[in-house]
């Protein structure tokens, strides 16, 4: 295991996001989720509002003041961004339907000095999701497909959606009870699920068919967690019979028992494990609780290291989600950072560095990161194409070819069929209203 350590402070109060009222809505979600530029959580109210801050401007956001998104008739229950648009973002609400948001460039929910900026309520989604029959849970998008998303609800099915056409393409119908989590592979061939009759299954996302079941996959009754941490290791979180929680370490190749069970505590809350494949390093979080731990994965047994202490604070959190790399201060030797929604004091950002002495770029701590490019089209992927994720350099001084990224992935945005129509409709209103001027001029056309 390595022997880097991690630092973690708690954050001062200016470095915070408080006086909005986070939605009472509870579940297997994780509250909050952040692309390199913005962060989305649910809010109490009516037609499933939604504050998006900006991570930039940390502050007061006052409900009735400051702008917020709006659109669903139903709660909020999960939401993911696109991983080649950090301005775009999927939402699963109770009303059945996933929403995609484009969040417009002005978007200022707090001023530069942290107070609330007044602004409009924000309703018009980019496109509408309509296939599920009972409240959607949990959303996923599929990390190097353009457009490509995975979705879970209350009617017990897994679905794939193309974005662009608004349509889902495969779906997994013969599922017993309700699933409590959904991931995808690092390259989205594959995606796995767990479910509360505590199996886990692996499935091949272009058919909706399961190839693999594990049976049981941890005996206790708690939400079981997934993440994949290379093509064929996965670590599920869950609880054993005596209801202690654990990782447990599974090659996918030979599903017959974990490689390794790790013990973590006797704590109540499912956890929420948050993996940084760069770094194989994995932040483990859990709900109710003040500690994040940090573990190594390594290709060797027991192939999981608690590192230091990781993070100790006595105020408890309902949900965390991570920063994307990109996003984080590279020349700070900032190698993660964690948002915290606690249920009274807003959300704290967790900023986990690695102190060196040198001021040059550390290499050794930033290899080349997953860069906000769709490797291939959702078309492309679905009809055989296997890509790895797009990369790029996290180092600033790279000769201007990570602004080239940047400026290449703000081409993944798309039209949809309602805002095509729309602007179809004002472009026939408006040859209307001249060829009656033309008319009233006695001009022929």
């Amino acid at each position: 295991p390595s022997s880097v350590t991690f630092f973690c402070d708690q954050p001062k109060s200016e470095e915070t996001w408080t006086e909005f009222r986070i939605s009472t809505v509870t579940g297997d979600q994780q509250y909050i989720k952040a692309s390199a530029k913005y962060f989305a959580i649910g809010l109490q109210g009516g037609g499933g509002p939604m504050m998006i801050g900006r991570l930039d401007r940390p502050g007061r956001a006052v409900p009735g003041v400051s702008p917020i998104f709006s659109g669903h008739s139903g709660s909020v229950l999960d939401m993911d961004w696109n991983p080649h648009n950090d301005e775009m973002f999927a939402t699963a609400s109770e009303d059945t339907k996933i929403k995609i948001w484009q969040v417009p460039d002005d978007w200022e929910p707090t001023d530069e000095n942290g107070e609330s900026k007044a602004g409009d309520e924000f309703s018009e989604s980019v496109a509408d999701l309509v296939g599920h029959r009972k409240k959607v849970t949990l959303l996923r998008y599929h990390p190097t497909a353009a457009n490509t998303l995975m979705s879970t609800s209350a009617d017990h099915t897994v679905k794939i959606w193309d974005c662009e056409s608004m349509a889902p393409v495969t779906s997994c119908d013969d599922i017993p009870n309700l699933v409590h989590d959904i991931v995808w592979d690092r390259r989205g061939e594959s995606c796995a699920f767990s479910c509360k009759d505590k199996n886990l299954r692996i499935m091949d996302p272009r058919t909706g068919t399961v190839n693999t079941t594990i049976e049981t996959v941890h005996e206790g009754a708690k939400s079981v967690k997934l993440t994949y941490v290379s093509d064929n290791m996965m670590f599920s979180f869950g609880a054993s019979k005596q209801s202690s929680r654990e990782i447990r370490v599974w090659d996918l190749k030979n599903t017959s028992k974990p490689l390794h069970t790790e013990k973590v505590d006797t704590a109540a809350g499912a956890m929420i494990p948050l993996y940084d494949p760069d770094t194989s390093v994995l932040y483990l979080c859990g709900k109710g609780d003040g500690v994040v731990r940090i573990y190594e994965y390594e290709d060797k047994a027991p192939y999981i290291f608690k590192l230091n202490d990781g993070f100790r604070s006595n105020i408890p959190g309902k949900g965390y989600c991570m920063v994307p790399k990109r996003g984080l201060n590279i020349m700070g030797c900032e190698t993660a950072r964690i948002l915290k929604v606690t249920n009274g004091q807003g959300i704290h950002p967790l900023t986990f560095t690695v102190p060196r002495k040198s001021d040059a770029f550390q290499d050794d701590i930033y290899p080349e990161s997953i860069a906000p490019i769709a490797a291939h089209s959702h078309a492309e992927w679905f009809g055989g194409s296997a890509k790895e994720c797009e990369t790029m350099s996290l180092d600033p001084a790279d000769g201007g070819a990570t602004a080239g990224i940047m400026a290449k992935s703000a081409k993944t945005t798309f039209k949809s069929v309602a805002s095509v129509s729309k602007e179809l409709e004002e472009a026939k209103k408006r040859i209307d209203e001249l060829e009656a001027l033309l008319k009233s001029n006695s001009i022929s056309y």
